[in-house]
Formats: structure tokens, C-alpha cells, sequence
């Protein structure tokens, strides 16, 4: 499968326990629906994405933590840290009105109120109270733009373009 198939949905983080259990780091809203997906893929970046069957999925404190086929104990955990976890599109639900998975953020070209293009969606964070988009300019330049209402006005995908409210010298 290639990787344009796949959507990448978080990122693996460190050991959790001596089992193999590991800390995941979601991209997204409702991560535990994942666990519904007896298939996962995973891949570092830039490497080929390869299957993994998911064991288990839950809450531990703040955050979450999977099992995942053939990761019996902490070392083999710690050796998937940084990992990126992803599944085909076809088999995620569809995002709803006004619903965006991250990969389809991507690339994005960024245009304010005023007509001014600020660069591109060159990825996004995630910081606790809202979502960011990090978007790149063609001189290399950075902006940091709170993925909210008050800020995103728009987000037409087939256009491939977010309108914002931001100016371009913020």
C-alpha cells in the first residue's frame, strides 16, 4: 500500500510498563475508536508503512497507551518510539461537516482576508487547546496559526485552500 493511502493518525511514544504497552500520541478527536481497527499500520517517517495487529487499546491517566502484535516486552516498546501509526483512508469513517483529518491539511495553500497568500499548511501540533497549523511561506518563513473558528474562516478542499482571518505581517 502506499503511502498516499494511508492517513496518518499519531505517533508512538515511550514504554509504558513491561509488557510492551506503549504511549500514544493522537493526531485527532476520538482516538479510542481506533481500537476498532483490528489492523494498524505503522512506519517511521520516510520508510515504508507495514502492518501491525492491535492487541489493545486504552485510557491510562491523561493520555492513552496500545499493544501491539509482537512487542512482548519494554525493550521491543522502546525500540518503536517516534513510530508513526496511520491506517487506509477506506478503512477510517468519514470526517463529518466541518471535520478535517490532518493529512487532508496538509499542503493547503493559506490565504487571508485581505487576498494575501502566507504559504502553506506544512504540518500541524497539537498543543492541548486547540490545534495549530505550522504554515510555511516561500521564503521559508513561519507562522503558527490556531486552528479556530475565530481564525479559520474556511477550508476548501477541492479548491485545495484555507481562508483565514491573520495578517500577513503577524
Amino acid at each position: 500500500m502506499s503511502g498516499n493511502d494511508i492517513v496518518v493518525l499519531g505517533r508512538l511514544a515511550d514504554p509504558y510498563g513491561i509488557r510492551g504497552w506503549i504511549r500514544l500520541i493522537p493526531f485527532g478527536d476520538d482516538p479510542l475508536s481506533w481500537g476498532s481497527m483490528p489492523l494498524w499500520w505503522i512506519a517511521r517517517d520516510g520508510e515504508p508503512w507495514r502492518e501491525v495487529a492491535l492487541k489493545g487499546l486504552k485510557v491510562h491517566g491523561d493520555g492513552l497507551v496500545v499493544a501491539l502484535e509482537d512487542v512482548a516486552d519494554r525493550t521491543a516498546a522502546e525500540a518503536l518510539k517516534g513510530v508513526l501509526v496511520g491506517a487506509p483512508r477506506a478503512a477510517l469513517p468519514a470526517a463529518g461537516e466541518d471535520e478535517f483529518y490532518w493529512a487532508d491539511l496538509l499542503g493547503l495553500e493559506v490565504v487571508n482576508t485581505a487576498g494575501e497568500r502566507l504559504g502553506t499548511v506544512a504540518g500541524l501540533i497539537e498543543t492541548g487547546a486547540s490545534d495549530v497549523l505550522r504554515v510555511v511561506d516561500d521564503d521559508g518563513g513561519e507562522r503558527l496559526l490556531p486552528f479556530v473558528a475565530a481564525v479559520v474562516l474556511a477550508v476548501d478542499q477541492a479548491a485545495r485552500q484555507i481562508r483565514v482571518e491573520w495578517g500577513s505581517d503577524w
